[in-house]
């Protein structure tokens, strides 16, 4: 089941791979996600010291859950995933100027999860193309469901 969702990264970059990382959190946090309150819209993924990070999210505080400690909503977040997988996003980024982005924060089997996507970024071209092929998608809608009536 989908928290939220990061509908401009597939506008923004072409998706070459997906990858389900665990989220290291603090309590009240989960309590924020669990009331709806994130956003990955503005969030990236970036490499420090053989770790993946999720910066620029942002999580608002509940004010009741966070009463006894000073909530932070958009701190730093480790990102968990095996130490294979982790060596393989790192070396495409690195060497073939990939870029990783969040798509999408879900719940697996009662956690939470991020999906993240190894992207390359779109010319302004391409996304033209892109709007031109959602736009002819609409239209194509619109036209079939004209014409069963």
């Amino acid at each position: 089941m989908s928290i939220t969702q990061n509908k401009k990264a597939s506008f923004d970059y072409f998706i070459e791979e997906r990858y389900e990382a665990g989220l290291v959190l603090e309590g009240w946090e989960v309590k924020a996600i669990r009331a709806g309150r994130a956003e990955i819209k503005e969030g990236y993924v970036i490499v420090r010291d053989g770790a993946l990070y999720l910066i620029g999210s942002h999580i608002s505080p509940l004010p009741e859950a966070s009463t006894h400690i000073r909530p932070d909503p958009t701190r730093t977040r480790k990102l968990l995933l095996k130490a294979e997988e982790i060596r393989r996003l790192i070396g495409k980024v690195e060497q073939r100027g990939f870029t990783l982005v969040p798509l999408d924060l879900h719940y697996r089997n009662g956690r939470i999860k991020l999906e993240i996507g190894l992207g390359r970024g779109k010319q302004k071209a391409d996304k033209r193309e892109t709007e031109k092929k959602r736009e002819w998608g609409r239209e194509k809608q619109r036209l079939m469901k004209s014409a069963n009536r």
